[in-house]
């Protein structure tokens, strides 16, 4: 379970970048709003390229566990 913690880290992560991005100034319209996004997620994606969640058979097994398989599931499908 704690390697999808991690999962859950890098989601705030995301979230704090933009943040980030976004606090810097005011945007003309929604499009420019769009475009910094954009660029950041692009930014992002370079940085963590060839990144993967380590032990996830691991993970993937503990989570198709009985008490925890139909929740599961619902999301791989």
């Amino acid at each position: 379970m704690r390697k999808v913690m991690y999962t859950t880290n890098a989601v705030k992560s995301i979230h704090s970048s933009f943040r980030k991005v976004t606090k810097k100034g005011a945007f003309p319209n929604e499009n420019a709003l769009l475009k910094v996004l954009y660029l950041r997620i692009k930014e992002l994606e370079t940085k963590w390229e060839g990144g993967h969640i380590q032990n996830w058979p691991l993970v993937m097994n503990q989570l198709l566990h009985e008490n925890l398989k139909e929740r599961a599931l619902k999301y791989i499908e």
